[in-house]
């Protein structure tokens, strides 16, 4: 019987790297006897979004107990499409978001279809529980700042992290014990990592 699972989900260009603060992170959940999926989404260079929202609904079908989903970048927009295709019944019991793309980015056109302008933030339901915001003062895909962008209007609880970028390796976000322990405790709140 499964207490609870944990879906986590990648952004563009991402192919799971091992130094990835995902990887990292699902691989220290599995130690720990959680069940954790961490699928490689279709065509991460060329993203669709039918695909990516057709992909995360096949893995949150196999998901048991709590179920608990971890986005980094480009796959946050993606939940929230999904969340707004289930018509206000949350997808997930628990959800965090971590560096989403702000307005400017989806001039990028490999992920435009992507861009959530067309919703209505305030009235998404992405998670049972308030969903958690993580992200940067100076993320270089979210110059708007995420917490103005995002936060307030989804209504999430907000970890700002000082100097953390978009979060990733070459931030500093290889092991990230913070994420790991919201994962445990969603009481948790996520901070900066410390330099080695």
């Amino acid at each position: 019987m499964w207490n609870r699972s944990f879906l986590l989900l990648h952004g563009v260009e991402n192919r799971r790297p091992a130094g990835h603060w995902q990887y990292d992170l699902a691989q220290r959940l599995r130690e720990r006897g959680e069940r954790v999926f961490y699928p490689q989404l279709p065509d991460p260079d060329r993203p669709a979004l039918a695909d990516w929202t057709e992909a995360i609904e096949a893995e949150l079908g196999m998901m048991r107990g709590e179920r608990v989903v971890v986005c980094h970048s480009l796959a946050c927009a993606a939940w929230f499409h999904v969340a707004a295709g289930r018509g206000g019944a949350p997808a997930a019991d628990r959800v965090l978001l971590v560096s989403p793309p702000g307005p400017a980015a989806y001039s990028w056109d490999v992920i435009a279809g992507f861009s959530p302008a067309s919703l209505d933030l305030t009235g998404l339901k992405l998670a049972a529980a308030t969903p958690r915001l993580v992200c940067s003062d100076n993320d270089p895909y979210c110059p708007e700042g995420a917490a103005e962008v995002y936060g307030r209007p989804l209504g999430c609880e907000v970890d700002l992290l000082a100097g953390a970028g978009h979060v990733t390796v070459a931030d500093g976000y290889g092991p990230w014990p913070s994420a790991l322990d919201w994962c445990l405790d969603p009481l948790t709140r996520l901070t900066v990592n410390s330099p080695d």
